[in-house]
């Protein structure tokens, strides 16, 4: 794979940089102030590259309301989201709270740092679920996805009983890295919010093994799980919140 190129600070004036910095809209006022605001925040460079691409530059991930890249600091590299100048929202410090919030539960990238249309995070070298699980192969595979769907579940839980609801975790390809060492992630907490009634594990469990292709791999290759012993836990479980009754979840997906 060919390493890319890092992109200094002075070169984000560039034409096809700039646009990605002001994405979807360039804005020259508008640029100057984001480059500041990178200065401040101790980023040396940016790299390009990714599998989403916005105005032909790849880029790791693209949403509503921002585009991600990776970035160097003097400490190494991160994950720096960048809001949309079009983005539904002033700044980016409500999502700075909540993934502070799911930190604090060992859940979500690490948060490093942020400003009014940043956010530093840790970068994740990893792969989406989706894509991890159709690689798996060989001796061992059932139980390290085993492993990795029972790390994501108990995540899942924190968020829960922490009262933050992640809000879209029931349709998740894009929003679960698998790391090094079988370590999935969450990611993406800008529509989170600790107001709603958190709904994660119920989320996650659709998402995971009634009614995605993710779910349908997981079946197919790995494991079955009883959809109608799985939908009446999580019925059990969405009417009273208890330890015991996400245990018997696990126990309906066999991950005790």
């Amino acid at each position: 794979m060919k390493v890319p190129e890092p992109v200094s600070l002075g070169r984000l004036r560039e034409q096809r940089y700039a646009e990605v910095l002001c994405y979807p809209r360039y804005d020259a006022k508008e640029l100057e102030k984001r480059i500041g605001e990178l200065k401040t925040l101790g980023v040396r460079t940016l790299e390009f590259t990714g599998e989403k691409t916005a105005f032909n530059l790849p880029v790791l991930g693209k949403g509503c309301v921002g585009i991600v890249v990776a970035a160097r600091t003097e400490t190494g590299k991160v994950a720096l989201k960048i809001r949309r100048v079009d983005a539904d929202r002033a700044g980016m410090q409500r999502e700075a709270e909540m993934l502070r919030k799911a930190n604090s539960i060992g859940a979500g990238p690490r948060l490093l740092s942020a400003s009014d249309n940043f956010l530093l995070m840790q970068f994740i070298d990893g792969s989406m679920l989706p894509k991890w699980v159709e690689k798996l192969r060989g001796r061992g595979a059932k139980a390290r996805i085993r492993r990795v769907l029972r790390d994501i579940l108990e995540q899942c839980w924190r968020l829960d009983e922490a009262g933050l609801d992640h809000g879209e975790l029931s349709r998740a390809p894009k929003h679960i890295i698998v790391g090094s060492e079988d370590k999935p992630i969450l990611v993406d907490f800008e529509t989170a919010s600790l107001s709603r009634r958190a709904s994660n594990v119920t989320s996650i469990c659709q998402y995971l093994f009634i009614g995605s292709q993710v779910a349908k791999a997981i079946q197919k290759r790995h494991f079955r799980v009883n959809r109608e012993k799985l939908v009446e836990a999580l019925r059990t479980y969405k009417r009273k919140r208890t330890r015991d009754n996400f245990n018997r979840i696990l126990a309906t997906c066999e991950l005790q």
